[in-house]
């Protein structure tokens, strides 16, 4: 169907008409859905995606987790008041994490072990933010409650480089407790690397996972965390995780199924033979004697209803085996018909 114009296009293109010009752009066509441009993510058909949306959103719970531990840790170790949450996790290639680097930034390695694999060949790659290194130096160093403020370019000197590392060490030591949920992993500080572009242990074109923290400092400054995890380093404690998943699933449904059927076979359950009932006055029940004869109302040859625990199963007949007497069972109860062992006041 044809797009019907409104009554304001309408008379706009009159108006147009009269002075000779084209009708400029309405602002009911600009907000129009059709004329509103659509932002589409750019994806690189070169680069395809080698981790799942829900592999980039594991790691988005561990570092959130992350992200409140070392909250509460650094307001706790270096008396200052900050507020860090996760920006984003994506997947990217290593160089555009190396790219983001200023001259003088320095990077840390951190060794990754795995207790059931070891030490993993892919370190982790941290970067922190020089305005929130420095101010976690000096309030290490006994500073005030001042936040400091330096360029993105600023150059460590040999004292903070040492004190750099310290600080490095606190904010991995966290990383452990983040990922506790999903695996038992320890991060420990390999290096500080001054030259991030000529650290060797990443390939350029290797996929990366890039978490991006954002550290509120007192709201009075804005700092960045950056931690890079190399794709065979996640790929292995992706494994990990997903043979944990499997032996919890086979665990549930399967080992533990037969577990509990085990023990259902062994278990005792009382098997009791009605013969019949009646129902006597309290006052005939007082004055029952040995040697007394209560008449069920059923002919000698009448069947004996079986009860498995209280609920009745089979239907049997009255009889002897080797001296004892016994029942034959003869068909199942009624499924039909419901009944229960009868209580206190009757008599079998």
């Amino acid at each position: 169907m044809a797009d019907v114009l409104s009554q304001s296009q309408i008379d706009a293109l009159l108006k147009s008409m009269q002075d000779g010009e084209l009708p400029e752009e309405t602002q009911e066509d600009k907000k129009s859905p059709e004329n509103q441009e659509k932002k589409y993510r750019t994806y690189d058909f070169y680069s395809p995606r080698k981790f799942t949306k829900e592999k980039i959103k594991i790691l988005n719970s561990v570092f959130e987790n992350y992200a409140r531990i070392l909250t509460s840790q650094v307001n706790g170790i270096f008396r200052v008041m900050t507020d860090i949450t996760v920006m984003e996790v994506q997947e990217r290639r290593y160089y555009e994490f190396v790219n983001a680097f200023q001259e003088n930034d320095c990077m840390t390695l951190v060794d990754t072990i795995m207790p059931d694999k070891g030490k993993q060949n892919m370190p982790l790659m941290l970067h922190i933010t020089p305005g929130l290194v420095i101010t976690l130096i000096n309030h290490m160093l006994g500073g005030g409650d001042e936040i400091v403020h330096v360029e993105n370019n600023y150059r460590y000197s040999d004292v903070e480089l040492a004190l750099y590392r310290r600080v490095t060490e606190y904010v991995t030591g966290a990383l452990k407790d983040g990922f506790s949920n999903y695996v038992n992993v320890i991060f420990q500080v390999s290096r500080v690397e001054e030259n991030p572009t000529m650290a060797q242990e990443v390939g350029l074109d290797e996929t990366v996972a890039i978490i991006l923290l954002n550290v509120d400092v007192a709201g009075l400054a804005t700092e960045k965390i950056r931690i890079c995890m190399p794709g065979t380093l996640l790929e292995s404690i992706f494994q990990v995780i997903d043979t944990r998943k499997h032996l919890v699933r086979g665990f549930s449904y399967e080992d533990n199924r037969e577990a509990i059927l085990d023990n259902i076979r062994c278990s005792k359950l009382p098997v009791t033979g009605q013969l019949g009932t009646v129902r006597l006055d309290l006052e005939d029940l007082y004055r029952l004697q040995p040697g007394d004869v209560i008449d069920l109302g059923k002919p000698n040859n009448s069947q004996v209803k079986l009860f498995i625990g209280r609920q009745p199963w089979f239907m049997g007949q009255m009889g002897r085996y080797k001296k004892n007497v016994a029942v034959r069972i003869t068909s199942r109860y009624p499924e039909d018909v419901k009944e229960e062992e009868p209580s206190g006041d009757e008599n079998e």
